[in-house]
Parts: structure tokens; sequence; C-alpha cells
């Protein structure tokens, strides 16, 4: 299995060097295409699979062509390619907002994999949510699958409307961890602790909570119980998040990033 990423920036290189770690592809069949010449240059280097400046070299040679650069630069690009592209190749795009139909018609090919995957992917912990077009054979959904996964775990959805809810909820999701690490840090500071004991303090418990409740079968609801006692401090603060609506307001960020998630889809 032959596969190109397309475009050597942070998840292109997340996914070659998960691929190649996990073992499940071979140097010898990585291909990475990059246009910038000092950027391939620094890939090269790597040694992780050959690198390639223009599609003519590399394209046709494909199994798997995965699409990880920005969304504006997909128009231009699809243009280049559609004189290369074969129908029997498999396209992954992992390009917030572009259609499934917009890469269909610019590129004049039926078989389409739409992926949404998170910043975690790059240490192996990533959250990936993906669909495809019923042109994808089961074979060649599989494969895909597996590929994904060497980066963390991943979610088939039916309906490619549910990719535009896993940005809102997966792919914009690390943002508001760190937003609320960033609140409880700056609230350790104001309390008197260093900048590193605040860290310290609030990182370690982040983790030892996400630990804990991947450990056990205890839904958020029944964690917070367990953790409140009546009349003491987590009662206090989470008496203090429900007057302030601090659970409504963060239902209302997701929804802004998954309206948004929808804008862009209709502007691809």
């Amino acid at each position: 299995m032959k596969i190109l990423i397309i475009g050597g920036g942070n998840m292109g290189m997340t996914y070659a060097q998960s691929f190649l770690r996990s073992h499940i592809a071979r140097k010898e069949d990585l291909m990475i295409l990059e246009r910038s010449e000092e950027k391939a240059g620094m890939l090269a280097k790597k040694d992780i699979g050959t690198i390639y400046g223009s599609p003519d070299t590399c394209l046709e040679n494909a199994d798997i062509i995965i699409f990880a650069v920005k969304p504006q630069d997909s128009l231009a690009l699809f243009a280049t390619l559609r004189p290369m592209v074969d129908p029997q190749q498999v396209f992954m795009s992992i390009m917030a907002g572009v259609k499934i139909e917009t890469i269909q018609e610019a590129l004049g090919i039926k078989k389409v994999i739409r992926a949404m995957p998170n910043l975690p992917a790059q240490i192996g912990m990533g959250m990936t949510a993906f669909t495809s077009t019923d042109d994808v054979t089961r074979i060649e959904l599989v494969m895909v699958q597996n590929l994904i996964n060497t980066t963390g775990k991943s979610l088939y959805v039916s309906n490619e409307s549910f990719i535009d809810a896993a940005t809102a909820i997966s792919g914009s999701g690390p943002a508001y961890v760190y937003y609320f690490m960033n609140a409880m840090i700056l609230a350790a500071k104001k309390m008197g602790f260093s900048e590193s004991e605040a860290e310290l303090l609030v990182r370690t418990t982040f983790r030892g909570a996400a630990d804990l409740y991947n450990k056990n079968n205890f839904s958020c609801e029944e964690w917070i119980a367990m953790v409140s006692s009546k009349g003491g401090t987590t009662e206090a603060a989470v008496a203090s998040f429900k007057k302030n609506l601090v659970h409504e307001d963060i239902i209302e960020g997701a929804e802004a990033a998954l309206a948004r998630a929808v804008k862009l889809g209709e502007k691809s």
C-alpha cells in the first residue's frame, strides 16, 4: 500500500511518523508532497519517506492520498491534481470545512473519506471522527481506519454533518480544556502560588481526573457528587459555576464552533 501525504505541516508529519512508528507503513511506501523547497529540505533530513516537490512525480504511484493542507489552498491544489488522479485511488481529507461533494467535483473522483483529527494525535492520544462515500469499499475503509488509529481513537459516522459536530467537540475541544486550565492556573496564582506551582497543581489535577474517569464507569455527575461534601469547598465552587451559568456557556461555545464549521463548509 503506497501512501501519499500532501502537506508537510504538523498534521502531515504526525501521520507520517505515526504510520512508521506503528509499522503499518514502510518508509519505502510513504511519500510526502511539500511545495515549499525549504520545508522539503528539512523533511528530507528526517528520513520518514520520499519527499516530492511536484505531484506529477508521485501521485500516480499512490493508493491512498491524504490531504493535510490548509482549506484555503484546496481549490488551487485540486485544479493541479485533477488531470493526474485515478478514480480507483482513495482520497482522505482532514481539511476543516471542505465538504466531500466539493472534493469529488473538483477532482472528478468518487472515493473520498473525510476525517477530523485533533491536536493530541501528535502524541498518539488523538480522537478522529471520519466518514466516507459509498464508493469506498469496506476493505479500503478498514485500511484507512487502521491508519487513523495509529494516532489514537476513531469514530465512524454515517452522516457527514457529524464531522462538523465532531469539529466543535473533539476538534476544538482541547482548546476548551486549556481555557479552563488557564483559568485555574490564574486562580491559583491569585491565591499566592508561583507560576510553576500553579501549573503543577492544575496539570496534575487534570491528568489524574481524566485517568480516573477513564478507568471507571461513573458519569461526570457521579464523580462531582463523590468529590462534593455537604457544605464543603467543592459544593461551594459548583454552586458558583451554576449561578454563573458556566455549564450553559460551555455548551453555547461548542454550538458557536459548530455554526462556524457549517459556515466554512458553505464557503467551500
